[in-house]
């Protein structure tokens, strides 16, 4: 029996897990694929092809020679439309539809306050639940556009990585959840990219600030740090870093 059509609600948490999916995971096995799926009341195999519908939309996915299914409906690119660049409504509207529809994991993700960034300071419970949402979505759609690794080190240790701003927080309310304006890091090299002593070019090659220098003999940061000035960043998937927010790092954070 054919299944019911998508309601916008549907369509906006499938378009969300898009934004954190991995092309590559985009099928019935992957559990989180698995565990919306039964959400939003429709089959793994239903929702994996969803999102390889939103794919055919996605330049970054059609401009490498993938095509996706090809399937997408009018609906899916309304969708898309209204929400790939509003990414503070999708975060929060996919959020409360996922909750509306039974999703207790969204709920629990919201309420809790563990690894919150500073630079997300709230202070009454609603704005604590907001600021997490966001929070999460931008993780989780800046991990999922890189795969989990970090696009300079090659660390693929979920735990250790960062979701790292290129312009930093508080210098773009607009673009705080853009993927774009993220890099996939590990935890040392957010901080150093954030201390300017890294950085990334428009060009997408990485640079390294001369502060530190071969006077910094210890292996560990020739190892981890100096050896990457000159080499290319790994590209993600999707959501490729902008060369607006680079020009902004490298003019104005990267101490040279």
């Amino acid at each position: 029996m054919a299944m019911n059509r998508w309601s916008r609600e549907e369509l906006v948490v499938a378009f969300a897990l898009y934004c954190r999916t991995p092309f590559g995971r985009m099928h019935k096995g992957n559990p989180e694929i698995v565990r919306v799926a039964r959400i939003v009341g429709r089959t793994p195999s239903s929702l994996a092809m969803k999102l390889v519908n939103f794919a055919s939309l996605d330049p970054a996915i059609t401009g490498t020679g993938r095509k996706g299914l090809g399937n997408a409906s009018a609906e899916d690119r309304r969708v898309r439309d209204e929400f790939h660049a509003d990414w503070d409504r999708l975060a929060m509207e996919s959020a409360r539809f996922a909750q509306s529809l039974g999703d207790a994991e969204a709920a629990a993700l919201a309420e809790s306050r563990d690894e919150l960034a500073e630079d997300f300071a709230a202070t009454d419970r609603q704005a604590w639940v907001e600021v997490r949402t966001k929070q999460a979505f931008f993780r989780s759609a800046v991990l999922g556009s890189y795969r989990s690794r970090c696009c300079m080190s090659g660390l693929a240790v979920p735990a250790l990585l960062v979701a790292s701003h290129i312009v930093p927080w508080n210098s773009d309310p607009k673009n705080r959840l853009n993927p774009r304006n993220g890099l996939c890091l590990s935890a040392l090299h957010d901080r150093a990219f954030d201390r300017g002593l890294i950085t990334v070019t428009p060009k997408l090659t990485i640079m390294v600030s001369k502060r530190l220098g071969p006077g910094d003999d210890e292996s560990f940061l020739a190892e981890s740090l100096l050896e990457l000035n000159g080499k290319r960043l790994e590209m993600p998937e999707k959501f490729a870093p902008e060369r607006r927010f680079l020009e902004h790092h490298v003019e104005r954070i990267f101490k040279g």
